[in-house]
């Protein structure tokens, strides 16, 4: 797996204005959990996406969510996090559908150089394993442990497109 972003994909964070990906990219690599705040699913995943963004927070790259809604609605979604965490909106899924994402939650890892040659889709803790493993190499840290006691059992995603 080797997709290319378009690195002047606009991304809206939910304070300030939207830059391009590339500037985004400038000095780390994205570690980007997508969810979808209309479904079950995303909400299931939610507590192991912030425990697995935070294992990364001092990391050599960039970690943030995706939200795949408008700014106060990933907002809402988020709650507390959102202030937390680097969070993106999403609401027509234009960036989505440039991640390869066909189903949500998803874990990407985006290079530098707008690569990815890593991702999982769905919720299934050795894929995700596999993602937060090839990042703690990329970036010399450590790996995030998936599964814990208290994730969610495997489940498949819900459409990353509609």
């Amino acid at each position: 797996m080797n997709i290319q972003t378009s690195p002047d994909t606009q991304l809206q964070p939910l304070k300030g204005e939207a830059r391009p990906l590339e500037q985004w990219l400038t000095t780390f690599h994205l570690a980007t959990i997508v969810l979808d705040p209309f479904t079950n699913e995303s909400a299931w995943i939610l507590p192991t996406a912030v425990r697995i963004l935070r294992q990364f927070a001092g990391a050599s790259v960039r970690t943030n969510f995706v939200i795949t809604a408008t700014t106060k609605e990933a907002s809402d979604f988020l709650g507390p996090y959102a202030e937390e965490f680097l969070v993106f909106s999403d609401p027509a899924r234009t960036f989505v559908k440039q991640l390869g994402a066909t189903e949500l939650p998803a874990f990407v890892y985006i290079q530098i150089d707008g690569s990815i040659p890593v991702s999982a889709q769905g919720w299934n803790a050795k894929a995700w394993s596999g993602v937060a493993e090839h990042i703690a190499r990329a970036v010399s840290w450590s790996k995030p442990s998936i599964p814990i006691s208290g994730d969610p059992a495997s489940f498949k995603g819900t459409p990353a497109l509609v």
